[in-house]
């Protein structure tokens, strides 16, 4: 199969349309092709007259570690252009970035996640191509969570760098078909094409990650396709004073962990509760002592998700609900443990981070709601995920 980038560089036809034209290039780690070649080298040694790059959140490198950790504007120190950070002084690219170039081309490798913030840049992309006459090309690449739909929509209002618009959590679709949505929700007069990827088969073997592709993280935290699976579930935690493992080598793959929580009690709960809702993987209990960030240098208990190998079933496993599963067995077990993160998220100053995340307050008010059972949420889950799935047909691109 072709990503995008790949077909890019090996149709002399779409090449042929950037002859002449200023390229910029939206970029991070993972931007490369099928010989791991990065897109920025790749389309420079191409003959294209690459003018500017940009980097998304933790920069064109990859290198910052945690959220609201900027990165500078910076000149590549090979090919003298300028590199703009999109997650520094700026997160919607400003006139003077978008005047460096008349073709702006998009190659972020996305997890399928509204948080994931890549889908919030392309949305400023679209926003300011529009804006200043721009040109926007996607060069596709695989949802690697695949095509299932999860979650509760973001409630107007609650828009942040986390949330682009009213999309579930697990969105099912790629940046090409994102973008299409995009221009069409926001009614968004731009020129935007998407060189669509080849021989993507979103329900094929890896379900949405060709087995015949290395994974390479799109950000330091991203480090396998196991937590690019689990994560429309495990990045809750971010909006908790439970761990996601961040200070590990398997961050954001554990559905907690805490000094203060046992781990097998809060299974036999969730088991109790919904044992539908931990379906499709396996849970495994692990100890662990973060180097970093919550609990640093704390043993901690925990579950760790394993969405892989023979204890992966595709369509079963439900990352979110099994996360809201988590929190509620918490509650109930602990009902005075201080669950929800009290401190600002993604520049977010006045509303709490869980509910920054998910985009409104149900989650968190059905966790904390005693009475709440598990079929309270999943009839707002399941009104919102079948809404999302009609609205997003007309611009499925591989199905």
């Amino acid at each position: 199969m072709k990503f995008g980038i790949d077909r890019l560089l090996s149709e002399p036809e779409l090449l042929a349309e950037l002859d002449g034209r200023r390229v910029a290039l939206v970029a991070h780690p993972a931007s490369v092709t099928k010989h791991l070649t990065h897109s920025l080298d790749a389309l420079i040694a191409a003959g294209l007259n690459v003018t500017s790059a940009f980097g998304p959140q933790h920069g064109l490198k990859g290198d910052k570690q945690d959220n609201m950790i900027e990165t500078p504007d910076e000149t590549d120190p090979h090919y003298g252009i300028p590199i703009f950070s999109l997650y520094g002084e700026v997160r919607r690219p400003s006139g003077q970035m978008m005047s460096t170039a008349d073709v702006f081309l998009f190659d972020l490798q996305d997890l399928g996640c509204r948080i994931y913030t890549f889908v919030t840049t392309l949305l400023y992309l679209l926003e300011a191509a529009a804006e200043h006459g721009k040109e926007v090309w996607v060069l596709d690449r695989p949802n690697p969570a695949g095509r299932p739909v999860e979650g509760t929509l973001l409630v107007g209002g609650q828009e942040s760098f986390v949330g682009a618009g009213p999309m579930p959590m697990r969105h099912g679709l790629t940046m090409g078909e994102m973008g299409h949505w995009f221009i069409d929700h926001f009614k968004l007069d731009v020129a935007y094409r998407v060189i669509t990827m080849k021989g993507w088969d979103p329900e094929g073997p890896g379900y949405g990650w060709p087995e015949d592709r290395v994974w390479i993280n799109p950000s330091p935290n991203a480090a396998n396709v196991n937590m690019a699976r689990a994560y429309a579930g495990t990045v809750m935690l971010e909006g908790a004073m439970l761990s996601e493992g961040r200070g590990t080598t398997r961050p954001l793959e554990v559905l907690f962990g805490a000094p203060d929580v046992d781990a097998k009690a809060v299974l036999a709960e969730m088991q109790q509760l919904a044992p539908d809702w931990l379906a499709g993987a396996a849970l495994r209990e692990v100890w662990f002592t973060p180097t970093f960030h919550k609990h640093a240098g704390a043993l901690c208990n925990g579950l760790m998700i394993h969405a892989e190998g023979p204890f992966y079933d595709h369509h079963a496993f439900r990352p979110w609900r099994m996360q809201a599963l988590a929190f509620k067995a918490i509650r109930r077990l602990y009902p005075d443990y201080p669950i929800w993160r009290d401190f600002p998220y993604e520049y977010e100053f006045t509303r709490l981070a869980i509910d920054v995340i998910n985009g409104g307050p149900d989650l968190r008010e059905w966790v904390d709601d005693a009475a709440a059972l598990p079929g309270d949420l999943e009839a707002i889950a399941g009104r919102d995920e079948a809404l999302w799935a009609e609205q997003v047909r007309p611009f499925l691109l591989y199905d």
